[in-house]
């Protein structure tokens, strides 16, 4: 009676399990996050569900992931949490795997410094760090992947 639920109750389902698996994060949280990527090169991309550019961008990051499984890519949310549910729904939607975060800082301005002292805060927009944990570039406004993909190339050689 109850071995099969009806397609609207596993998709209820999947959205709450989806909406669960973003990471709330502010400006510390940002920082141990990157440090837990030491002894990787570790791309982290910011980006919103309100941004048009952002989600043109995202199938190109999931694709990165397959092509260079030893980067760390990351996607940090800038939509505010109530968007929990939308912004996972994009990322699946977009092929992008693993655990993603969304922007819970109480201050974007001390969010946006932690981050890179240099950036207005304006997405997309995406961090480049080395193995050691250091921010060696930033990517802002719209990138082509292909600028992307040289990018974790030199920073997988070093």
């Amino acid at each position: 009676m109850y071995d099969q639920a009806s397609p609207d109750m596993n998709a209820l389902g999947l959205l709450l399990l989806l909406a669960e698996s973003l990471i709330p994060l502010d400006e510390a949280g940002f920082r141990k996050l990157i440090l837990a990527q030491r002894g990787h090169a570790t791309l982290v991309s910011f980006w919103a569900t309100w941004c048009a550019p952002c989600r043109e961008e995202l199938p190109a990051l999931a694709s990165l992931q397959k092509r260079f499984p030893d980067v760390r890519i990351l996607t940090i949310s800038a939509d505010e949490p109530e968007a929990a549910v939308r912004a996972q729904t994009v990322l699946a939607e977009a092929g992008v795997q693993g655990a993603a975060w969304i922007r819970s800082a109480i201050s974007d301005d001390a969010f946006i410094a932690a981050i890179d002292r240099n950036w207005s805060g304006a997405i997309p927009a995406a961090f480049l760090y080395d193995r050691k944990g250091r921010l060696v570039r930033a990517f802002i406004g719209e990138t082509k992947p292909v600028e992307l993909a040289n990018a974790l190339r030199k920073a997988m050689a070093h």
